[in-house]
């Protein structure tokens, strides 16, 4: 497994680095172990939140090259690479500023005597990150956990080193002990012996139902938690009475944004009949408004894919989607005349469950339009997907609103929204988009012991 930095606007291979040997991720654990026993642990909370406030105060003042090299290394629009900056300095800030709070000791009713629930950390924990979010999936990782007095080991994706090696740099900086925040180059084979190694003691995966099963298999056979956060295929349901323009707006942004390379992006458009017609107009007209470009520049409006892999495997299930039946209304090809990984923006109807495409999540600008006859039949279409992280319900009645979201098999469900991340809100899902929360209180409490001390 290379590490390897390559532009996806142009192709060029920015730079190169070496996975570490046995023996010094050997080293790197013992570290991390001792870190852990001998300090970390110890700390107390305020001395934890100075390290983390302190990082989110050099992360907005580092901003922009944090942001640069996302773009550089993933393709984001630089205007989104700087929204990634700031949201993950505000999750460091988040459990900097809560951390205590969420982690106070719980005083328990009983006849007689005393009884509380008190939070400790359990050691050594082992991250494996994606390359969509390169900083906010890390930070919404080890913000809470380094909080709650566990230290963690981050195995990122291979294609954003400079990233990985970025937010380790900052976490030094910010004061954290060596070990306290591990960066790993290491190799498939390097992951299982880590996951196997009985100083990590729990594992938390984000990123595809391949990997989470692996992974996930893995920490089992040796008793370890886990926590997976995989894909989706979000419903983004437009009711009868919604907002047209409203809608429309969000749609398109909650498709488009990182490229559409987002697990929580709206995937499945379903807009019922007395709407379709209108919403899929202004829909098609504003997806085929993107402007291909350099994503360095303000200007542009639609990045490359985060590799040419990425987009022949795009384009390998558009291909497969229209064999199966469905309809290309716009889009479904390369961008000619660009260097980089360029997808047209897309938009596929007519899609039937004997589609492989119904089943499939689309990991790029790919839309797929379902038109239904009212809401029951969109929660039924909704709930038709192996996956069930989040999903959108437009109407103007939000009560309406509210009961339709409880029919929707997911974890998230947003209204009048496309979806969105914040710190203070619990994201994951269920089925097979995994299980376990990240962010907002849930998010401390996956790794801590909860232990009963009682008093007769």
């Amino acid at each position: 497994m290379a590490y390897q930095s390559t532009n996806p606007y142009d192709g060029k291979v920015l730079q190169t680095f070496e996975q570490i040997s046995d023996a010094q991720l050997e080293e790197k654990l013992t570290q991390a172990a001792s870190c852990f026993e001998s300090d970390w642990r110890h700390k107390s909370f305020a001395e934890r939140a100075a390290v983390l406030a302190r990082a989110a105060t050099l992360l907005r003042e580092r901003a922009q090259s944090f942001a640069e090299l996302v773009t550089l290394e993933m393709g984001k629009l630089i205007a989104q690479s700087l929204g990634e900056v700031a949201l993950s300095a505000a999750i460091l800030d988040y459990y900097a500023e809560n951390a205590e709070r969420f982690l106070a000791p719980e005083k328990l009713s009983t006849p007689r005597g005393e009884a509380l629930v008190e939070s400790s950390p359990i050691g050594v924990l082992f991250g494996v990150e994606p390359w969509n979010y390169p900083y906010y999936q890390i930070a919404r990782f080890a913000a809470p956990n380094l909080m709650a007095g566990n230290v963690v080991m981050v195995k990122h994706a291979s294609s954003v080193p400079q990233c990985a090696q970025a937010f380790e740099r900052l976490m030094i900086d910010a004061g954290a002990p060596a070990g306290a925040y591990t960066n790993l180059f290491i190799s498939k084979e390097q992951v299982a012996r880590v996951i196997d190694d009985t100083r990590i003691r729990a594992v938390a995966l984000t990123g595809s139902e391949a990997a989470g099963a692996v992974v996930a298999a893995r920490a089992g056979q040796n008793l370890k938690k886990t926590t997976m956060e995989l894909g989706g295929s979000d419903a983004f349901i437009v009711l009868d009475d919604a907002d047209l323009d409203k809608a429309v707006k969000s749609a398109v942004s909650g498709r488009m944004g990182n490229s559409g390379q987002a697990c929580t992006a709206s995937k499945r458009i379903i807009v019922v009949d007395s709407l379709a017609d209108r919403f899929l107009e202004k829909f098609q007209a504003a997806l085929e408004n993107f402007q291909p470009g350099d994503p360095m520049d303000k200007q542009t409006t639609l990045a490359p894919l985060s590799s040419v892999d990425a987009l022949k495997n795009l384009l390998g299930q558009v291909e497969g989607a229209v064999a199966g039946g469905a309809r290309v209304l716009t889009g479904g090809g390369r961008i000619e005349g660009q260097a980089g990984a360029f997808m047209q923006p897309t938009i596929l109807t007519d899609i039937d469950k004997s589609n492989p495409a119904y089943m499939q999540e689309f990991f790029g600008p790919v839309a797929l339009f379902f038109r239904v006859a009212d809401e029951d039949a969109a929660v039924a279409l909704a709930n038709d997907s192996p996956f069930g992280l989040g999903g959108s319900v437009f109407t103007q009645d939000i009560e309406r609103g509210k009961r339709l979201a409880r029919r929707i098999d997911t974890g998230m469900v947003f209204i009048n929204s496309g979806a969105s991340s914040s710190p203070e809100l619990p994201f994951g899902g269920v089925k097979n988009s995994g299980y376990g929360r990240e962010l907002s209180g849930a998010g401390i409490q996956e790794f801590v012991n909860k232990k009963l001390i009682r008093v007769s």
